[in-house]
């Protein structure tokens, strides 16, 4: 195989909505070499595409919210760009060759870092599309314009070969409880003396339920494997990167908490942050000061927040304010009902000098991944008088559509 020349390092553009998955799927491109772009929705990715000339492939997960998802995107960009080299990847869904475009490669969620880099590196040093020069012509005519026209067919539901795939090992227990589930409900509704009728109807919703549950937990637990690679990765030692570990967990389950309370649909924007910042908070002296307007924010908004919240108070603690009995941390968030934007600020007050970080460690690269997630901006401020975090979001990343 080719070697791949250090000095010029390849653009890989990241797709990923999920902001801990996006960080891994980050890591594994920088480890096998590349230069990674992140991007959060295809929208985004489009643009990025159109901006730069650089991109030598794509690298996106199929299943994400917005009008295109990821296979939808991959054959605009393989009509569009067909010189960029196309990784999928999917926790749910399995693909067929004649599925996705052509020279494009599939994996499943969880990825096999190893087998990812090794694929990355394969790709490029010898390249997965030939292009022939008496195709050239052709090639420009095709990228002149994205054809809307639907050619690839949608993925919504897994098709009947997806459904009848042996599970790995590592999935045996979550398929033995969804069975289990199955047959428990079963049981329920003959004992309810619900009819045939209804039960049909039953079993077609318990059904969805079930299909749902999966790609939850699933996705759960990548986002703690994500968790786990990350913490373990900047770690100075095997007791720091379990702390770490522990604490990232713990967030994660305090906002899963809190979605659960709501019922999974929209929660409370002032109970995600008292939430996160309440085992952090002394009950006799009350060292947070939290004012603002409270509004209902998404699932995904709760989860990024929460674990963002989650990082800041950590640091605090071991450098910051918290660090000392004196010291208070002001949280104050502001609408501009004209822009349709929330501003967001964490003031660090009578803690000690602080000061810029040498190196950008996982915490930072979270918190600053949050602002992408939302498609805001995040400011960080190591000022005199304490450090600043500065969130300036659009609404409609935070607020459910009507």
């Amino acid at each position: 195989m080719a070697s791949i020349d250090p000095a010029v390092q390849p653009a890989v553009l990241v797709v990923e909505d999920e902001m801990m998955l996006r960080m891994r799927a980050v890591d594994i491109v920088e480890d096998a070499g590349f230069s990674p772009i992140e991007a959060v929705s295809a929208d985004d990715a489009l643009a990025i595409l159109e901006s730069r000339s650089d991109i030598e492939l794509l690298f996106t997960d199929i299943q994400m919210p917005g009008r295109m998802d990821g296979l939808e995107l991959a054959y605009a960009v393989h009509e569009r760009w067909p010189l960029i080299k196309i990784i999928l990847v999917s926790g749910q869904l399995t693909l067929a060759d004649a599925d996705r475009p052509t020279d494009s490669r599939f994996f499943r969620k969880p990825l096999d870092v190893r087998q990812m880099i090794a694929e990355m590196r394969d790709m490029m040093s010898k390249g997965a599309l030939e292009i022939n020069p008496s195709d050239i012509a052709t090639l420009v005519v095709k990228s002149s314009h994205l054809e809307s026209s639907g050619k690839a067919p949608h993925f919504g539901v897994p098709s009947s070969t997806t459904s009848q795939e042996v599970l790995t090992a590592e999935n045996d227990s979550l398929r033995l409880l969804l069975e289990q589930a199955g047959i428990d409900a079963q049981v329920l509704l003959a004992q309810a003396g619900i009819d045939a009728k209804e039960r049909e109807a039953a079993d077609k919703l318990q059904k969805l339920i079930l299909e749902e549950l999966h790609h939850r937990i699933k996705n759960t637990l990548a986002t703690v494997s994500a968790i786990a690679s990350q913490s373990l990765r900047t770690a100075t030692s095997i007791e720091h990167g379990q702390h770490a570990i522990e604490g990232r967990l713990v967030a994660l389950g305090r906002a899963h908490d809190l979605l659960l309370q709501a019922r999974w649909a929209n929660a409370s924007l002032t109970n995600t942050i008292r939430g996160a910042t309440e085992p952090y908070d002394s009950q006799d002296t009350g060292r947070f000061s939290i004012e603002g307007r409270d509004i209902r924010i998404t699932s995904g908004a709760v989860i990024a927040l929460a674990m963002t919240l989650n990082e800041l108070c950590t640091n605090t603690t071991k450098f910051g304010a918290l660090s000392v009995p004196a010291g208070r941390i002001e949280i104050v968030w502001t609408i501009d009902e004209e822009k349709q934007r929330l501003l967001l600020t964490w003031s660090e007050r009578d803690g000690p000098a602080v000061h810029a970080p040498s190196r950008r460690s996982f915490g930072t690269r979270l918190i600053g991944s949050l602002g992408q997630q939302l498609k805001g901006e995040v400011q960080l401020a190591y000022d005199t008088t304490g450090f600043v975090y500065v969130l300036d979001v659009p609404l409609t990343s935070l607020v459910p559509a009507v």
